[in-house]
């Protein structure tokens, strides 16, 4: 795995040894970049991070800072090994070692706005976005914020945000959502 393109490109990524984590493969990302457009400045949340691969690309390309949050140990000590290794550490890379509810909480308690948010969650827990966390996802986006979700294509994970694309690679469904 390596980071697509940008200031980065090219360089390697480190991949959770989990069954849980599956990254986003190098020809999806490029796929969706590429759908997504120009992205200098936005400031990105990726939920669910894995490998952080998504928030890293989108540094890469331009985005101004993003907030990786994961629950996994061991893919949150992977992030940690990613950034470390791509010179990326705060303001302009997070990493946020907990719950994705947790810190949704947290986001929306403290009135940040993303406009770029990235939702890849393990597929069991897909239903968990729903209620409570899609009301605090509608409470931190920023005005035209995009949100990426990355679902099994056999059980999309719903938003109540208009969709303004959908693409499938296999069994991954990528749909895009606008505010």
């Amino acid at each position: 795995m390596r980071v697509v393109a940008g200031r980065l490109g090219g360089r390697k990524l480190q991949s959770p040894n989990s069954s849980v984590t599956r990254p986003t493969s190098d020809r999806v990302r490029e796929s969706l970049f590429s759908t997504l457009g120009p992205i200098d400045g936005s400031a990105v949340l990726d939920l669910f991070a894995g490998s952080g691969a998504l928030a890293i690309e989108a540094l890469s390309r331009g985005a101004a800072r993003a907030v990786l949050v994961e629950r996994d140990r061991g893919a949150a000590t992977v992030i940690a090994a990613n950034l470390a290794a791509l010179g990326l550490s705060e303001p302009q890379a997070r990493l946020i070692r907990g719950s994705a509810q947790k810190a949704l909480e947290q986001a929306a308690a403290a009135s940040e706005t993303y406009d770029l948010l990235f939702l890849d969650p393990p597929y069991r827990h897909a239903a968990m976005l729903g209620g409570d966390a899609a009301k605090l996802i509608e409470a931190i986006l920023a005005p035209d914020a995009r949100v990426v979700t990355e679902s099994d294509r056999r059980q999309p994970l719903e938003l109540e945000l208009p969709m303004i694309d959908e693409r499938r690679y296999g069994d991954t469904l990528i749909r895009i959502h606008q505010r």
